[in-house]
């Protein structure tokens, strides 16, 4: 199965570092300037799981290819419409596209743009992150994927794609309820990003002071009620593992939402939290804590974004 991975980097290049590492036909899909650096230093994985360093086959944006099996998507949220614009031309008829974006929105995006049938479910879960030197540095022990057919179909092409993702060197796994998992996994991340971003602190800060506790899980059960009357509630063992991991004592952890706010970056504040509120307008609840979270991160945005540009 030829593989195109768009981007060559924190996620991205993790995976897609991975599956080369373990054989599979890996390209990225790279603008000049990262590509000068991979042909420089090379793909550069530094990991509890073990480093890596490869020299990856690349495609330019720009350059004319031909189509690919699967192209995995692992940017940004707010780098997609940039992304199709350069992965386009490697999508033909038999193509699947395995989106590991974070929200839901951009289904509808790549519907718009390429019909629903390529456009797979897919999760990740890792922390990554890209160091000054350009390498992957990853951040903890978890580095796992599921992905499926959103219909829950045992496709013959899904069982293909699983035989290719699976022993490369992480967890990878076919689900037959991507699209309830890929909602967990964003109540889950809109919960920590709006505690975090809006209270300004990771975990253990937050509930080493009085009422911090008991804030987070507020605002878990105020996420949690718009997951509900959106019609994807999330399952008890998901809402008790974000229980426990957003109120445990001494945690140093944070998303990455707030690891970008930390450092002045963009935030993926419309994907993550912005579409998230206005489902809940439009299912009319009520939502505070989220809503003063958006207006917020939205001033920081407005900061950010021309200095990024």
């Amino acid at each position: 199965m030829r593989i195109l991975v768009v981007g060559a980097g924190a996620t991205g290049g993790y995976f897609g570092g991975r599956l080369a590492q373990a054989g599979r036909d890996v390209t990225f899909l790279v603008r000049p300037g990262r590509a000068a650096q991979l042909r420089r230093d090379g793909l550069r994985i530094v990991s509890p799981h073990g480093d890596l360093t490869l020299a990856p086959k690349l495609l330019l944006t720009g350059e004319a290819t031909a189509s690919y099996d699967l192209v995995i998507l692992a940017v940004k949220a707010y780098a997609l419409d940039r992304a199709l614009q350069d992965f386009s031309p490697a999508v033909g008829p038999e193509t699947m596209i395995v989106p590991f974006l974070n929200g839901m929105r951009h289904l509808d995006v790549l519907d718009g743009r390429f019909g629903g049938r390529p456009v797979l479910g897919g999760v990740c879960v890792v922390a990554t992150t890209l160091d000054a030197q350009g390498r992957i540095v990853q951040l903890g022990d978890v580095q796992d994927i599921a992905y499926g057919e959103r219909s829950g179909e045992s496709s013959e092409r899904v069982r293909a794609l699983d035989a290719t993702l699976r022993d490369a060197g992480f967890t990878a796994r076919l689900s037959a309820s991507i699209v309830q998992e890929m909602w967990e996994k964003w109540f889950t991340l809109a919960a920590a990003g709006t505690v975090t971003c809006l209270l300004r602190g990771t975990v253990g800060e937050i509930a080493a002071v009085p009422g911090g506790v008991d804030l987070t899980l507020a605002i878990l059960e105020e996420i949690a009620s718009i997951a509900t009357a959106s019609g994807h509630a999330p399952r008890e063992p998901v809402v008790a593992r974000a229980r426990s991991m957003l109120t445990a004592s001494g945690s140093g952890f944070a998303p990455s939402m707030y690891r970008d706010l930390t450092v002045q970056a963009p935030v993926e504040v419309e994907q993550i939290l912005g579409d998230l509120l206005g489902r809940a307008q439009a299912c009319g609840v009520v939502a505070p804590y989220l809503r003063a979270a958006v207006t917020q991160l939205r001033i920081y945005q407005s900061r950010v974004l021309p200095a990024a540009a």
